[in-house]
């Protein structure tokens, strides 16, 4: 909510329809990409408390949140492992950032990736055991698959003048969907873990942020259309089965972004 160029942004909390809106935070700090952690426990996503972006973690039952970690630069782009007891982040340094992962019982972090690049939006398999990411380490933004330990990182995205970003890994395992920019255009798209069969499942002045239903066969993303300005236009969020048919937006009560879909409630 507010002016373009004061935006408030709220964690919040929906059903899939749009229905049942609540916030979970005031809006006194900027808050953004929100991930759910696989057991409904928690919510990690950045904060910009004190002009400090870090990784905090949202208790739902408590209603409490917690610092995660104690880096001393910024860290971002949450994403747990699908047994809730790791997160992955990116922490960024002296103009290089890296991808650690971090257990949550113990609070130790193990740096994955390494070099004078800029690794960014991790997410990890369906059985936790590999990892995906872009990273501009071949000159522009693509995207990587590698071991939860880091080992044997592969480029998985190839099409010329394009750049990626935000891949998300399927709950079934079958395709990492991701935003790709080329030339002004953004487009969300999907493929196959090993780079082929890519698809394009939407386009727009701005479209990014997919993230999928637990089944599989729906992503969720946000889309600004184009306005006057490239800021003033409304954000607002979409859903679109992997044929590329049926978009539909979910009607949120003001501006919606970042959205991410919870598991199957029990």
């Amino acid at each position: 909510s507010g002016p373009s160029s004061r935006k408030v942004k709220r964690l919040a909390l929906m059903d899939q329809d749009g229905d049942g809106h609540q916030f979970l935070t005031s809006g006194s700090n900027l808050v953004l990409t929100p991930r759910f952690s696989p057991d409904m426990r928690y919510i990690a996503y950045l904060s910009y408390v004190n002009n400090k972006p870090r990784v905090y973690m949202y208790d739902l039952k408590s209603q409490r949140t917690e610092l995660l970690g104690n880096f001393p630069g910024m860290t971002f782009a949450p994403s747990f492992a699908p047994d809730s007891k790791h997160i992955l982040l990116s922490y960024a340094k002296n103009g290089v950032t890296d991808i650690y992962e971090m257990d949550l019982e113990t609070r130790q972090s193990k740096k994955l990736t390494s070099g004078p690049s800029i690794d960014t939006s991790p997410n990890y398999s369906p059985d936790g055991q590999k990892i995906v990411f872009n990273s501009d380490r071949g000159g522009n933004q693509q995207l990587y698959v590698m071991n939860r330990d880091g080992s044997d990182v592969k480029r998985i995205s190839f099409r010329q003048g394009s750049r990626y970003a935000t891949p998300v890994w399927s709950p079934r395992g079958d395709y990492i969907a991701f935003t790709r920019m080329q030339g002004n255009d953004f487009y969300i798209g999907v493929m196959y873990p090993d780079g082929t069969g890519e698809r394009t499942l939407a386009t727009g002045f701005i479209v990014e942020g997919p993230t999928w239903s637990p089944n599989g066969r729906v992503l969720m993303f946000q889309r600004q259309n184009r306005g006057t300005e490239r800021t003033d236009a409304p954000v607002q969020l979409y859903s679109v089965d992997i044929t590329g048919q049926n978009e539909r937006m979910v009607i949120t009560p003001g501006d919606g972004s970042d959205p991410a879909w919870s598991p199957l409630l029990q």
